[in-house]
């Protein structure tokens, strides 16, 4: 029974093993412009050698092919808040200028505007010159250090920016997109997005410079700790030089002006909090995840917001935090505890994203990115992610909620059909890569309709049978010829140089990756290959929008997961609707998807549920207790250098419901806990403190913005 119901009249892993070494790469220029302007804020395993590709032999192609791959074995809580970027997978959109990070009790609804004007300019502040407020192809945009550029937009959008009222909606990415103050058509409308972020294969200049350090640096906790370390080259600064100098308010416009209209952007537990002796930059990377939101708004582009890294890691890989110590969230001796602090972020995610100055740009949250069934299993999965939906559901109820985002765990896409039947507005994330699976030596040319044979049919029965379906990563990758794709200094399969697993060396990878030399020929057979994946993906978000120079060969050594690359040289459409039916006609989905009623029937999913892998009972393992002060989101608008406001805005409290009053999840007091990251096979501690009644949350102040 679908739960995010079709409309009437409508007219379709294999099991990922315990893969330790698996590693996905970095994301962003060491040498590109990103987030430097201010803000103001309050104080089946995939067979691509098969000559045919049938559209149901591999019904629910997706990511799990990584996990298929590779195998190899693995060569106290003190609030901080706000953190930095997802590991080795994630780099945000960011802002300049201190914000105020407060503990919250009780929290109030914030307000604000989100209407729209049919004004192009605002009376002058302070005796300053006139301002533009929007405008089409050809007009003046200033930006946040007061200098300015030409807006060039194709498509019939127009940008939105008003210094007096900075949470208006009326920007709209292209003539067929809805406005933000407007409804986008799910299942007419379609999703044409990009992610932003991931560092090491983004960014692979931040991890070369550290090649030689012991420990070898492979993720975001061993790239913090080095950095820390590195107090000559920088220190942890560095991470924030490279927020501000990766993506720029300049690739928010390019994105529309590419014909794209949704940005997935992913972010780390730490942008929230850390505890004890994490490592990560706290404190940063909210303010560019505040950037991002403004920028999106003044451009028109929604945002499906994606917590990418949470606590011991949902899948044991590099982009979720830490690498190879095991996936300790719902699995292990601290699988419980450990998913517990993740619904608490979960939370007070959907408690700033549903404010009303907020919630027209972020319209989506991907709840928990990547979690691996495998290791979690179907019904720990399945509990969790309606304890997820009930959680941000308490937050927005079932009106004009966020839609919730749940990844299908490298399941078979079928297998979510009947799930939480009458939910409101759900979608499910899949990543159907073709990179890590078998490598042949077969140009994008000689593959152009594999993405059609493969995928098309299958997501045309999701969408009419379960509802909104979203890739939320794929790429041009048809091999994994690309720098630390498979991870840091872990080599390449196609070239016999992959660390963990020697396999027979196919061939050079300098034809898929000397980029400055492509043919014509071989451009339109990427393009062909690219637009035969968006048709048969229908909504998705490609992997990713930039990435960064090799510090060692000066140039982008990851040419196929670069939308920008592309587009700027020729092998990605200059208009994305170029793809529509490339499939053929017979998988074109036409149909507004309708959310269903929000009567949801919970029993199915017990939280916590009935077991935890390789711990056995929750009641036996060791557990939180909600009496923590909760750390609320700061808001923030964008400025103009010069430009002073009139009027004081209301930019929201961080807190959307105010009948929320639950503590934060924190060690229950005289008990030790395992390290997060333990791993699966430490013994279950003896219980501690679960005997006893547990105190109730303790009241505190409103949180002061």
């Amino acid at each position: 029974m679908a739960h995010a119901n079709p409309a009437p009249y409508y007219d379709g892993y294999s099991q990922d093993p315990y893969r330790h070494g698996y590693s996905r790469g970095i994301d962003s220029p060491h040498n590109d412009s990103f987030f430097t302007n201010q803000y103001a804020s309050s104080s089946d395993q995939l067979n691509p050698g098969r000559e045919n590709y049938s559209g149901y032999e591999r019904s629910t192609l997706q990511m799990g092919e990584k996990g298929v791959i590779y195998a190899r074995k693995p060569s106290r809580r003190k609030p901080i808040i706000i953190g930095a970027i997802v590991v080795a997978i994630v780099v945000i959109a960011a802002i300049g200028v201190g914000v105020y990070f407060a503990r919250k009790g009780k929290g109030k609804d914030g307000g604000g505007s989100s209407s729209s004007s049919s004004s192009s300019t605002t009376p002058p502040a302070n005796g300053g010159v006139v301002q533009a407020v929007t405008g089409g192809d050809g007009s003046e945009v200033t930006l946040e250090d007061g200098t300015t550029f030409t807006y060039s937009n194709p498509f019939g959008g127009y940008w939105y920016h008003d210094p007096e009222d900075p949470f208006n909606n009326g920007a709209k990415a292209q003539s067929w997109t809805p406005a933000l103050n407007e409804t986008l058509n799910y299942g007419v409308d379609r999703i044409r997005g990009v992610n932003i972020g991931v560092l090491e294969k983004s960014s692979p200049a931040l991890f070369e410079k550290y090649a030689d350090v012991t420990p070898r640096v492979v993720d975001e906790w061993t790239l913090h700790s080095a950095m820390r370390a590195d107090t000559a080259g920088g220190g942890i600064d560095q991470i924030e030089e490279h927020y501000k100098t990766f993506i720029t308010e300049r690739d928010f416009h390019d994105i529309a002006a590419a014909g794209l209209n949704y940005i997935r952007l992913p972010i780390p537990y730490w942008a929230i909090e850390v505890r004890d002796n994490e490592p990560y930059l706290p404190n940063v990377a909210w303010k560019y995840v505040l950037k991002a939101i403004g920028w999106a708004r003044k451009y028109g582009l929604r945002i499906n917001l994606d917590l990418h890294a949470v606590p011991g890691s949902q899948t044991s890989w590099n982009h979720s935090g830490r690498l190879n110590k095991g996936a300790n969230m719902l699995n292990g001796p601290m699988g419980l505890a450990n998913a517990q602090r993740t619904l608490d972020y979960i939370r007070i995610l959907a408690e700033f994203i549903h404010q009303p100055q907020y919630r027209n740009v972020v319209t989506m949250f991907c709840v928990l990115n990547e979690p691996r069934e495998p290791l979690i299993g179907a019904e720990q999965l399945e509990s969790f992610s309606a304890e997820a939906y009930r959680i941000v559901r308490e937050v927005t109820g079932n009106e004009d909620g966020v839609w919730i985002s749940i990844h299908e765990g490298f399941r078979n896409w079928g297998d979510w059909d009947d799930f939480l039947p009458n939910a409101h507005r759900v979608t499910i994330d899949y990543h159907p890569y073709i990179a890590f699976g078998d490598q042949i030596d077969k140009d994008w040319s000689e593959r152009t309709k594999q993405p059609c044979d493969m995928w098309a049919q299958n997501v045309k029965d999701r969408l009419t049978k379960f509802g909104l379906m979203n890739a939320g990563e794929f790429s041009n990758g048809i091999n994994d010829c690309s720098l630390y794709l498979n991870g840091v200094e872990e080599g390449v399969q196609y070239d016999g140089t992959y660390v963990p697993n020697k396999v027979p060396r196919v061939g050079s990878c300098d034809k898929y990756t000397d980029w400055p030399n492509f043919t014509e020929e071989r451009k339109e057979g990427i393009k062909q290959f690219a637009m035969a994946s968006m048709d048969a993906l229908h909504n998705y978000f490609f992997w990713t929008w930039k990435i960064g120079n090799s510090s060692v060969s000066g140039k982008v050594e990851t040419p196929a997961w670069s939308y920008k690359l592309g587009l700027d040289n020729g092998w990605m459409p200059k208009d994305p609707r170029e793809a529509d039916g490339f499939c053929g006609d017979a998988f074109s989905f036409n149909t507004p998807i309708q959310g269903g009623s929000g009567d949801v029937n919970y029993a199915p999913y017990p939280w916590p549920p009935t077991s935890i892998k390789n711990a056995g009972s929750p009641s036996t393992m060791p557990r939180y207790t909600p009496t923590g002060a909760v750390p609320t989101l700061p808001g923030g608008t964008l400025t103009i250098s010069g430009v002073k406001p009139t009027k004081t805005v209301d930019i929201g409290n961080g807190w959307a419901n105010s009948n929320d009053q639950a503590g934060l999840m924190v060690p229950i007091e005289g008990c030790t806990y395992l390290d997060p990251w333990v791993g699966e096979s430490a013994a279950v501690p003896p219980v501690c403190g679960v005997a006893r009644r547990e105190a109730q949350p303790r009241p505190t102040q409103p949180p002061v913005l």
